[in-house]
């Protein structure tokens, strides 16, 4: 099972409040166990949505806005990429993390689609570009 684990924003790090060289090495070697482990595939921090852009859709129609965004519990600050057995082994891994904020907050973890997910939509046709895709990704 794949899982999207996602460090929610706090008002530190939309201020671009960085991080101690302590929490810098504990998140490294929290890293590093993951990887050893067999479990991360792939995980980065954000900089502020003060250097983000969104865009809306309506239709053809887009709408260009930029940050910061108002609404900092919904924003990401950091994510990760797993892949565990099951939601229990992800809360587990969390559970090990170090906070990765100065004061309060919290990790989201949710689960990624599979293609059998999508049910009856899978036609050869339309899992045809997604596995091209995933094909010139990994030649990279």
């Amino acid at each position: 099972m794949r899982v999207m684990v996602i460090v929610k924003a706090t008002a530190d790090s939309e201020a671009g409040l960085m991080p101690s060289s302590e929490l810098l090495e504990a998140m490294g070697k929290f890293n590093e166990e993951l990887a050893n482990a067999g479990i991360m595939l792939s995980g980065d921090g954000l900089k502020p949505s003060s250097n983000g852009k969104r865009v809306a859709f309506d239709g053809p129609g887009r709408i260009v806005m930029d940050g910061p965004f108002a609404e900092t519990k919904e924003l990401i600050a950091g994510y990760w990429l797993w892949e565990v057995k099951d939601m229990e082994e992800a809360v587990a891994w969390v559970k090990r993390c170090p906070n990765p904020m100065p004061g309060p907050s919290e990790i989201e973890i949710r689960p990624l689609y599979e293609m059998a997910d999508f049910g009856e939509a899978v036609t050869p046709e339309a899992v045809a570009p997604h596995d091209r895709a995933r094909e010139a990704i990994a030649k990279r």
